[in-house]
């Protein structure tokens, strides 16, 4: 291959990395990784860098392999220009050389996730690799992780959507989790089973490669600090509750077909103006614009994975909090999130939204902060609305999404969203001007979300994390973005925090 005679020789790059002092090796690292990939594409410099980075890493001091170990990583899973997989084939055939330097490399240490992510790209060699993996006692959820990377697709018996944080986490589920898991995925078209199965081992080959690319700039990450999930037959039944639970609110509600009032009168919640009819069942309304027609399958999914919202506060959520924060050195701990949100969310008269209230446990800080008497708990998915009911029944909650929420202009005191405008990037333009629309002046907006890294690298290795039923990678935000949209919702910036890439704001609707 002939390198254009603008570019500097690979060998060069190279070589400015391996001789970089210590203050600088970073900043080496991540411009050897530029000119050797863009985005998740190789460039001409890739193929040639190869054989020098083997060499590389035979050869640099300890503190200076894991740097190679994830560039090859990422060369074993870049798209290849050639399109002939020679690429991938190059950093392969050097197997016995990475499996020999794991087995000398400490758990957790960054040698020892980098090439855990390398090793990550060849299934061919699974077996081998997870003999050596079992007998260095990898932690069983890293251990999961690489064998659902090296895993192949059983189109008898495929698992979906079961990949995050680890697959170790999913095994948790009782037969009646799983067998409704089975349902879904059973009813799945080949193609579309396929297709998912990429994007999990995508998903997990990410996040190992996250933590491996932010070890090897910033040294081993810390713990991760997971709950528990009480087992199913201890959770505790869901909370009864009709439409007076939804009283004190009815002023600020609005039907989602025609914006006007509602009538909670009676057992249904009714509008008097379009005649449309929205169920209420444990204390959870469906005020989405198909409510009526689906009356039947909103109880069904009020059943459904009764643990999941459990789940998701202990395993997803601090996992998913280091992948799109940057937060493997926990910058941000649950106890700075309770702060900020006791510290800045400040109400004027009105209810208190949580919007996408997820499973509660920041629903509960805010009832703490502002009175549970004031607050609505709102969301999409009904396992997520069901986990917030149980931990507390004293709540309202709605089905409904962010796009066009069920509240009228100037109704509400404040709302917050947390950790949740990332999940529909889509629509966080449209719901951010919904929420301007409905705070009462004074009001304020807060919020937690993440904006897209500087680094690169670390940009593709999150875009590689997959939501269930996305199309595409996770897309994290520009932060003047955001800052654009809160200005378009009338809504004027009061504080901002936002270590790592995180995004901390307190948004005001002047008054």
């Amino acid at each position: 291959m002939t390198l254009s005679m603008s570019q500097p020789a690979v060998a060069d790059l190279v070589e400015s990395f391996s001789g970089a002092d210590p203050d600088r090796l970073g900043e080496e690292y991540l411009r050897l990784a530029g000119l050797l990939l863009d985005g998740g594409t190789a460039t001409e410099l890739a193929s040639p860098a190869v054989p020098l980075l083997v060499e590389l890493l035979r050869t640099a001091p300890a503190d200076r392999k894991a740097h190679p170990a994830v560039l090859l990583g990422l060369l074993a899973g870049a798209e290849d220009p050639a399109g002939d997989g020679e690429l991938a084939t190059a950093v392969g055939r050097e197997v016995d050389l990475y499996l020999d330097l794991w087995i000398g490399s400490a758990n957790g240490q960054p040698l020892s996730l980098a090439l855990a992510y390398l090793l990550s790209h060849f299934p061919e060699h699974r077996d081998r690799i997870l003999a050596v993996a079992g007998d260095r006692g990898l932690d069983v959820y890293d251990l999961s992780k690489l064998d659902r990377a090296l895993a192949r697709l059983d189109l008898d018996d495929p698992v979906i959507g079961r990949v995050f944080p680890s697959p170790a986490v999913w095994a948790l589920m009782d037969e009646a989790e799983r067998d409704f898991d089975n349902s879904w995925i059973k009813a799945m078209p080949t193609e579309q089973i396929i297709l998912n199965w990429d994007k999990d081992t995508s998903t997990v080959r990410g996040n190992l490669g996250a933590a491996a690319h932010w070890a090897a700039l910033n040294g081993a990450p810390t713990p991760v600090e997971v709950g528990t999930v009480p087992p199913r037959d201890e959770l505790p039944p869901p909370p009864d509750g009709g439409t007076e639970l939804f009283a004190p609110h009815a002023a600020a509600l609005r039907c989602p077909r025609c914006a006007s009032g509602l009538d909670l009168t009676a057992a249904e919640v009714r509008c008097p103006a379009c005649a449309a009819v929205y169920p209420v069942a444990n204390g959870i309304l469906n005020l989405t614009e198909d409510a009526e027609r689906n009356a039947g399958d909103f109880l069904y999914k009020l059943a459904e994975v009764p643990s999941m919202g459990h789940f998701y506060e202990a395993y997803a959520r601090p996992n998913f909090l280091r992948l799109a924060g940057s937060n493997w050195g926990t910058a941000i701990s649950p106890a700075d999130e309770d702060a900020y949100i006791t510290e800045h969310v400040r109400p004027v008269d009105g209810p208190v939204l949580d919007l996408a209230c997820g499973a509660g446990r920041w629903t509960q800080t805010l009832t703490e902060a502002v009175g549970a008497d004031r607050v609505i708990a709102l969301d999409m998915y009904p396992p997520m609305l069901t986990a917030t009911r149980r931990r507390l029944p004293e709540l309202p909650a709605v089905m409904a999404g962010a796009r066009r929420l069920p509240f009228g202009d100037a109704t509400l005191g404040a709302v917050m969203c947390w950790n949740a405008l990332q999940a529909f990037p889509d629509d966080a333009p449209e719901a951010i001007k919904e929420i301007g629309r409905c705070l009462r002046p004074g009001g304020t907006f807060t919020f937690l979300t993440f904006h897209s890294s500087a680094d690169p690298v670390y940009r593709h290795l999150t875009a590689c994390h997959y939501f269930p039923g996305h199309q595409s990678g996770m897309e994290l935000f520009e932060l003047d973005d955001i800052k654009a949209w809160l200005a378009a919702a009338g809504l004027t910036i009061r504080h901002e925090h936002g270590p790592g890439t995180f995004v901390l704001i307190t948004a005001e609707r002047p008054a």
